[in-house]
C-alpha cells in the first residue's frame, strides 16, 4: 500500500479510503468485520462513515459495526485513521424533533458523544461536516470545534460535499477566529464521468491545503464495467447507473469506455480507481466493497499504472472542463 499525507498535514494515510456505507444495509456485521480485517492487513488505515449510515430506523448501526470490530482488540483501533461525518437527522423516524441534525453547536456536542458511544473509542480521527449548513455561521460551527479540540474528542475536521466558495469561507474564518487549523480534507463527488469538482472545489482544496477524498469513484456503479456484465449475461444494471444508460449518448460513452480498456487489457473498475490515484491534489478515492472480492479488485488499482496513451483516451471519452476560470469565461 501507499501512503500520503492528508493535505497540509502530518497525517499519513492510505491512497484508498475504506468506505463503509454498506456495512449494515447491504452487508452484515460478520463480513463487514472480515472485510475490514482484509483491508488492515492491506495496509490501508483509512476508514470513513458518517453517523447516518445504516440509514432510515438503523441510523447508527454502520458506526456500531465499527465500534463492536475495535473492540476485538488487536490494535484495530490504534492503526486506524477514523473518519465520521456529522450532519444527517439522527431522531427517531417519524417523529422529527429540533437541533438533531445539522451543523448547530448544540447538535455538534450531542452528535460527537453518540458516534464516540457507537463507535467505542474516545476520540475520532477526522470529524467531517456530511453538507453545508446554511442556517449556522462557521463561527458557531468553529466555537464547537474548538472546545472538542481541547476536551481530546477530535482531532482534525474536514468537510464533504461543499462547494469551492465554502472551503475559502471556512478556512477564511478559521484562521481569523485562530485555535483550529479548520478544514484538512474534502469529500466531492468526482470520477471520471463526473468532473465538475476540477473547476472550483479542487482548486480550493488545494490552495488551503486540503486532502480531495472522491466518492463514488465508480459513478454510482457506471464506470465498473455495466455494459460488458450485461451482455455476459451478469448483473443488470439498476438504479443510476441503468438511468444513465437509458440515455443513447452516455451508453455510447460508456461503451467507448469499455472498448478501450478491453483493448488494452485492463478492467474497467480497476481502471476507473487508478484514474483517480493520477490526480492532482487527489489523497484518495472511498472505496465502498460490500464483498472481499470487490475489495480485491480495489487493491489492485494501486498497482495499477495507466499509460500516456490511455490517460489521453480516457480525456477524450470524458473530457474534463478545464482550468477555472477559463472553463467559465476565455
Amino acid at each position: 500500500m501507499e501512503y500520503t499525507q492528508l493535505g497540509r498535514t502530518g497525517l499519513k494515510v492510505s491512497r484508498l479510503v475504506l468506505g463503509t456505507m454498506n456495512f449494515g444495509p447491504q452487508t452484515d456485521e460478520a463480513d463487514s468485520h472480515a472485510i475490514m480485517d482484509a483491508a488492515l492487513d492491506a495496509g490501508i488505515n483509512y476508514f470513513d462513515t458518517a453517523n447516518v449510515y445504516g440509514w432510515g430506523e438503523n441510523k447508527g448501526r454502520t458506526e456500531s459495526i465499527i465500534g463492536n470490530w475495535f473492540a476485538k482488540g488487536g490494535d484495530r483501533r490504534e492503526r486506524t485513521v477514523l473518519a465520521t461525518k456529522v450532519y444527517g437527522n439522527m431522531g427517531a423516524e417519524g417523529a422529527p424533533w429540533p437541533n438533531q441534525d445539522k451543523l448547530s453547536a448544540l447538535n455538534i456536542r450531542r452528535a460527537v458523544d453518540a458516534s464516540l458511544k457507537r463507535l467505542q473509542t474516545d476520540h475520532i480521527d477526522i470529524y467531517q461536516f456530511h453538507h453545508v449548513d446554511r442556517s449556522t455561521p462557521f463561527d458557531e460551527i468553529w466555537q464547537a470545534i474548538d472546545v472538542l479540540v481541547r476536551q481530546g474528542k477530535i482531532l482534525y475536521v474536514g468537510s464533504s460535499n461543499f462547494p469551492g466558495y465554502k472551503i475559502a469561507q471556512a478556512n477564511e474564518i478559521a484562521a481569523r477566529r485562530g485555535g483550529t487549523i479548520g478544514l484538512v480534507s474534502e469529500q466531492c463527488l468526482y470520477n471520471l464521468a463526473e468532473r465538475r469538482a476540477e473547476m472550483e472545489v479542487i482548486p480550493a482544496a488545494q490552495e488551503y491545503g486540503l486532502g480531495v477524498i472522491p466518492w463514488s469513484p465508480l459513478h454510482g456503479g457506471l464506470l465498473g464495467g455495466v455494459i460488458k456484465k450485461e451482455v455476459e449475461g451478469g448483473r443488470r444494471a439498476s438504479g443510476r447507473s441503468a438511468d444513465a444508460l437509458a440515455n443513447t449518448a452516455v451508453r455510447a460513452q460508456i461503451q467507448s469506455y469499455e472498448d478501450l480498456l478491453e483493448k488494452h487489457g485492463l478492467e474497467p473498475g480497476e481502471a476507473a480507481l487508478a484514474w483517480l490515484l493520477t490526480r492532482p491534489g487527489v489523497t484518495g478515492p472511498i472505496v465502498g466493497p460490500r464483498t472481499a472480492e470487490q475489495l480485491e479488485s480495489a487493491l489492485r488499482a494501486v498497482e495499477l499504472e495507466l499509460s500516456e496513451e490511455v490517460l489521453e483516451a480516457l480525456d477524450e471519452i470524458f473530457p474534463g472542463p478545464g482550468p477555472s476560470p477559463e472553463a467559465f469565461a476565455w
